[in-house]
């Protein structure tokens, strides 16, 4: 009867070690979080593949816009006409 709880311990230490060691929680303290290429993309690039814009929300000295098309959404940071950072929201 107690080798039943002394297993199911060995095995979710494992388990965890196993984890960190593959990196399956994220990035480690200090790293930049890597995003797949599909993810972060250009507000002229998602423009020119047929992405519409949806809204534009004024947010301090910069507008967030938003673009859709079909079932894929993108969040666009826009500083200026040629600056923008967009990522992907589903």
């Amino acid at each position: 009867m107690r080798l039943l709880p002394l297993a199911t311990i060995v095995l979710l230490s494992a388990s965890g070690v196993f984890a960190q060691e593959a990196g399956g929680l994220g990035p480690k303290l200090g790293q930049d979080e890597v995003t797949p290429p599909a993810a972060r993309s250009s507000m002229g690039d998602l423009l020119s593949k047929g992405y519409e814009i949806k809204a534009a929300i004024p947010n301090g000295g910069k507008f967030v816009v938003f673009l859709q098309k079909d079932q894929s959404a993108y969040a666009c940071d826009m500083k200026s006409l040629t600056a923008s950072q967009c990522g992907a929201l589903n």
